[in-house]
């Protein structure tokens, strides 16, 4: 098994862990207070992965050079609006829809990359993706009065446009990370795509916990408080996300960020399987169909 797929389900899960965590959090913070401390609580695990990583193990630090700063404030800008959407999205009651919408972030980091890069991807790549978004949307719905066809005649909605949004966002900030880190191998002795990916994660953290932080400082400052308040869960949800992040990093480095996107829907079988086994709550046909279609096209990706 090639060292991406552990790598990339293993964040999947932590992922899912952290994104529990923020709508938790989502009931004691507002959407800006709830997106920063997935950045800033993050810092120090960033900061420790990386002094890991040099000093522990010995590994050399990359230089950065003007390709790695362009991909990675793209990046980092383009993650933060994502993330305050998808936040945004848990305070409206039927947010299904747009969860669903956003989930289309393969298809899109797919296309981000073809128009940015000339990244293209093969033909049976395409069709896993789409069999994963597909599933990952009937899940997404299944427990809602929404069909199939009301569900792609929806995307007008207020819901839909911001999931669409938020998984445009995510395949922006996916693919900028990636060409980020690949920047970096020149200065290293030998490639090391743990390394790159370590050093790009601690780079863009602290940007983009200082850009939320001033952010909040200017102009929601009565949020600071409650943030500092809330320091026992924020300081588990900056610690889960700084791990899947150095995940998804290490993962990209390795693979287009639309392949590990699309292999990133694994994440729905968790939640899935959370609902199901811990809250007894029973599958539906849609939910069923849809975990069927995300095994299918995780298979179909690992093995082409």
């Amino acid at each position: 098994m090639e060292l991406w797929i552990p790598i990339t389900i293993g964040a999947a899960f932590l992922q899912n862990m952290r994104s529990t965590l923020q709508k938790h959090l989502r009931g004691r913070l507002n959407t800006t207070g709830a997106t920063f401390v997935r950045f800033g609580y993050g810092v120090p695990f960033a900061l420790a992965y990386m002094a890991i990583l040099h000093y522990g193990l010995g590994r050399p630090m990359p230089s950065p050079n003007l390709p790695f700063w362009l991909w990675s404030i793209t990046g980092g800008l383009a993650q933060i609006g994502a993330t305050f959407l998808l936040v945004y999205i848990f305070a409206f009651r039927n947010f299904a829809v747009g969860t669903a919408y956003s989930r289309t972030e393969p298809a899109q980091a797919a296309l981000v990359a073809l128009v940015l890069v000339g990244e293209t991807v093969t033909v049976g790549t395409v069709i896993a993706i789409a069999i994963s978004v597909v599933g990952v949307m009937l899940i997404s719905v299944a427990r809602t009065e929404l069909t199939a066809k009301s569900l792609i005649t929806s995307i007008g909605s207020r819901t839909a446009i911001i999931g669409l949004m938020s998984g445009f966002l995510f395949g922006i900030s996916g693919v900028s990370y990636r060409y980020a880190s690949l920047s970096l191998a020149p200065s290293l002795p030998v490639p090391d795509p743990v390394v790159q990916a370590g050093y790009t994660l601690m780079v863009v953290i602290i940007m983009q916990a200082i850009a939320m932080l001033v952010w909040i400082v200017l102009r929601e400052r009565q949020e600071l408080s409650r943030v500092v308040g809330a320091w026992r869960p924020a300081l588990l949800v900056g610690f889960v996300g700084a791990t899947a992040s150095f995940g998804w990093f290490t993962a990209m480095t390795l693979q287009p960020a639309a392949v590990i996107k699309a292999l990133a829907q694994v994440e729905m079988l968790f939640t899935f399987a959370s609902s199901v086994f811990i809250f007894k709550e029973h599958i539906n046909r849609l939910e069923f169909t849809g975990c069927v279609l995300i095994v299918l096209g995780i298979l179909a990706l690992v093995l082409i």
